[in-house]
């Protein structure tokens, strides 16, 4: 059934491996049965990548077909029928060696390829951890291979494109930039030199030649790719998904709260959030751990409500009954989840003016589904969300647009257009 699909592709003429950027122009099968297999670094609920992750795998199984999924061993991680095949998790030793390929990844990931046998190995976020190398040793063997990027990771050494409060991309011209700025914040200089030696290793030409089909969720990052050299018909755009189970009736009469979901991190923005927040009379819930959680409950916790991580079930009732919601990030996010999630629910929000939160913020079109701040302004933090609080929002229109917008069946469609083409790439 597989290659009587890959055979309408070749036959028709309508559309070839290499323009895969015209993804539509290929009708698929939707009885067709693939076999995919996703990697990612970790298998968790751990940021925008992991839950993408988890959620496309589920996603595809109930479309029919075959998953498997590769990751690191990590002791947070979710039980996988798959985790035999996983590599131990990273070392501080491995550290140095593991972003480049190690004998581990190679061992697990051949072992993988050659039980499951994949039509497609779709990779998310796996630099460092896992490396390039999985892209590499599927293209080796004639698998297509689709690489969704949650982040510039392979124009940018730290990940962010940002330096201070302004978007940087000194990396693009002057590699050894990360090294001058010393951009890894958690490994200092030596952090910096190795994040500066996997950036030459996996370079855009080597990327490139491994992989079909890059995926940027964002009009934002996909400009960045270019900017960093990436060829345009390789990176298509397709932005996430909200899963059909957390859809549910819009809550129109809201609670006096507003909220913010996610890791509490420095490039969240989050310490500036709760800055804003003391200054304003309304209720601030923050659900989300990370390491900031208890400095800011320390310094914060008489005027905010910290939560602690959640899962769906627990925070979902506190996002849909919430006046709006905030993302205020202050590194190059690309198409946040949390921004997502928040609007199918009807739930206006309130985004930095970064990245590419506009895009989802203030896209062309009524109803007004939030606004924008200046990003790392506290000032401006406070005047906006004073404005949101001021502001009527028709929350059954913000929900039906962005439900439009991000429904499951849309992305599964376009997904499997991209699959039979890199396959059909991969063939030839």
């Amino acid at each position: 059934m597989f290659l009587l699909s890959i055979c309408t592709i070749f036959a028709g003429g309508s559309c070839s491996g290499s323009s895969l950027h015209a993804a539509a122009c290929c009708p698929v099968n939707p009885y067709v049965a693939m076999k995919i297999l996703l990697a990612n670094k970790f298998y968790y609920a751990r940021g925008g990548d992991c839950v993408y992750t988890m959620q496309l795998e589920r996603l595809l199984l109930a479309r029919g077909h075959e998953v498997a999924v590769y990751a690191m061993q990590y002791p947070n991680n979710v039980p996988s029928r798959w985790e035999s095949y996983w590599p131990s998790a990273m070392t501080s030793l491995q550290a140095l060696t593991r972003p480049f390929g190690d004998a581990e990844v190679r061992r697990t990931f051949t072992a993988l390829l050659d039980d499951f046998r994949p039509d497609v190995v779709h990779l998310q976020n796996v630099h460092t951890q896992l490396s390039p190398l999985l892209a590499e040793l599927a293209h080796r063997r004639g698998i297509g291979v689709c690489w969704t990027l949650h982040d510039p990771k392979p124009v940018c050494p730290s990940h962010v494109c940002t330096r201070g409060r302004e978007l940087c991309t000194d990396c693009f011209s002057h590699p050894l930039s990360v090294v001058r700025h010393r951009c890894m914040q958690r490994g200092g200089i030596l952090g910096s030199f190795i994040g500066y030696l996997e950036a030459r290793k996996w370079s855009v030409e080597r990327l490139e030649r491994a992989t079909d089909c890059f995926i940027s969720p964002s009009l934002f990052l996909r400009s960045l790719l270019l900017r960093g050299g990436f060829s345009p018909h390789k990176v298509t755009v397709l932005p996430n998904f909200v899963p059909d189970d957390r859809l549910f009736p819009v809550v129109s009469n809201r609670q006096p709260h507003y909220i913010y979901v996610g890791r509490l991190s420095c490039e969240k923005g989050v310490e500036t959030l709760c800055r804003a927040a003391a200054r304003l009379p309304h209720r601030l819930i923050v659900v989300g751990d990370g390491e900031l959680l208890e400095p800011l409950r320390a310094k914060y916790g008489g005027v905010v409500d910290f939560r602690g991580r959640l899962n769906w079930v627990q925070f979902a009732p506190l996002l849909a009954s919430a006046r709006f919601s905030v993302i205020p990030s202050e590194w190059a996010e690309n198409n946040p989840l949390a921004a997502i999630e928040s609007l199918v629910l009807g739930t206006p929000v309130l985004g930095a003016d970064v990245g590419g939160i506009p895009e989802l913020v203030l896209p062309p079109g009524l109803p007004a589904n939030g606004m924008t701040f200046r990003s790392a302004d506290v000032d401006k933090l406070v005047q906006a969300i004073r404005s949101m609080w001021e502001t009527i929002f028709d929350y059954q229109a913000v929900a039906d647009r962005a439900r439009r917008q991000f429904a499951a069946h849309v992305h599964a469609e376009r997904l499997e257009q991209l699959y039979l083409q890199v396959s059909a790439s991969a063939m030839q």
